[in-house]
């Protein structure tokens, strides 16, 4: 009769050899790969601090900077699908690495920025530049991890976001105030400068680094390789979305995921590209100090998206964890918005803001992932991400018309809350048996 230990042993042996081979992809791929978005990300959003010194010195309209923020996104747009698609034919290594360099060198000449049109050719460009790096990496963290283990990878790795904020806003503050006149050059150029060069090395670094999936990995064994390509294998049999290109765009549940997204990014960029206004506004002096209290709410998303991430793993349930914090995060900006003169309250209620709405971009890409696959994966997440990310310029261009129409920097708040509220609604529009794995 056999020994009925054996096989709990043997189950409970191969559960923790898995579970130390993902612990050695995690350290070889995700520190790199938040250091890289940390990065772009910073480079994408610093322009909210160059608004405090650049707007009034170059005289730009509230309208003029909200539409140069926005149009980085119409090149972003143009260029996302085939970018997705071109980083699966040719290789992550190759291809995130050219996206970094080409977009580091770009975001240095915004320091010569002298005109409404050059802002614009320049936002456009490094939207073109830029383009396909966040899909790319969504789509890359299919080829290691399943979809049970996606929702705490991708919180993790979607991180940087706050974390640029937490560190950056600082920098960006202190380089506005301390570079102010050196060589001749304006603080906010120096910024676009010194916050360029970070891109450029680790654009190097990824092209000697990056593997391009799992049997490329010379860091793993034989064996390691074997249990993620079976964990994989596994995961992709189970999906029932398209697998093409053409069909991923004639499904449905892809425009609605669209819409999804676009309600959250818009919530998103609105907070990050206006909290440094918000909060001078609140009757916060000197740049530096803004950029340290700019850096709480970050915090807080942190921690939030983290513990929300391993949350709806373990749970399997992935519509919830979305709706809810939405909800939060829309209530954080409607109370930023009633609070503008009082500083603590308009900090708590960014901090609201921020763990609700930042934590929607990671547990939104459990959704798509679940059930797309190849190409259809592929294309499918870059067509979402670039649709969605339409909401980067339509966002801060419609927050910077109806502050210069108003005078009011609230009904910019309310119509970004509602529209968060909008894509949580949507959510519950996908049945749960499709995207609860």
């Amino acid at each position: 009769m056999k020994n009925p230990e054996l096989p709990t042993t043997g189950r409970a042996t191969a559960a923790a050899i898995e579970e130390l081979v993902y612990a050695k992809v995690f350290w070889r791929l995700i520190p790199l790969l938040m250091g890289c978005y940390v990065v772009a990300y910073l480079d994408r959003v610093n322009l909210g601090f160059a608004k405090l010194q650049m707007a009034g010195e170059l005289g730009f309209s509230e309208t003029v900077y909200g539409l140069g923020a926005g149009i980085f996104f119409l090149g972003y747009f143009l260029f996302e699908v085939p970018s997705n698609l071109l980083l699966h034919r040719v290789g992550a290594r190759l291809w995130i690495g050219r996206i970094m360099i080409t977009w580091g060198l770009i975001s240095g000449l915004f320091a010569f920025t002298t005109t409404p049109l050059v802002f614009y050719t320049l936002r456009f460009l490094l939207g073109i530049a830029e383009a396909g790096f966040y899909p790319g990496i969504i789509l890359y963290l299919t080829y290691w991890y399943p979809t049970e283990r996606f929702g705490k990878v991708v919180a993790i790795f979607v991180s940087a976001i706050p974390i640029s904020g937490i560190f950056g806003n600082p920098i960006s503050g202190w380089i506005l105030d301390h570079t102010h006149g050196a060589v001749g050059l304006h603080g906010w150029q120096w910024m676009f400068i010194l916050e360029a060069l970070p891109a450029l090395v680790l654009g190097c670094v990824v092209l000697f680094y990056l593997d391009n999936g799992i049997r490329s990995a010379r860091w793993l064994t034989e064996e390691e390789k074997q249990v993620l390509e079976r964990n994989i294998v596994a995961n992709e049999a189970g999906k029932e979305g398209p697998r093409s290109v053409a069909t991923a765009f004639a499904d449905p549940r892809l425009w609605l995921l669209c819409l999804i997204y676009f309600a959250f990014v818009a919530g998103q960029y609105g907070l990050t590209f206006w909290m440094p206004t918000l909060i001078s506004a609140a009757g916060i002096k000197g740049n530096l100090l803004v950029g340290c209290l700019s850096a709480i709410p970050y915090v807080v998303a942190v921690a939030t998206m983290n513990f929300l991430g391993r949350h709806a793993d373990a749970h399997r349930e992935r519509r919830w964890h979305l709706v809810v914090p939405a909800v939060v995060g829309a209530v954080g900006l409607v109370g930023a918005a009633l609070t503008p003169q009082n500083p603590v309250a308009a900090i708590a209620f960014l901090s609201l803001a921020a763990a609700g709405v930042l934590s929607c971009t990671p547990l939104f890409w459990s959704l798509p992932t679940a059930f797309f696959t190849g190409y259809g994966a592929a294309a499918g997440i870059a067509g979402i991400n670039a649709i969605g990310n339409l909401a980067g310029f339509a966002s801060p261009v419609l927050v910077g018309y109806l502050k210069d129409a108003t005078h009011d920097n609230r009904i910019g708040m309310y119509v970004l809350a509602g529209t968060v509220v909008l894509g949580a609604f949507a959510v519950l529009r996908l049945p749960a048996k499709l995207v609860n794995r």
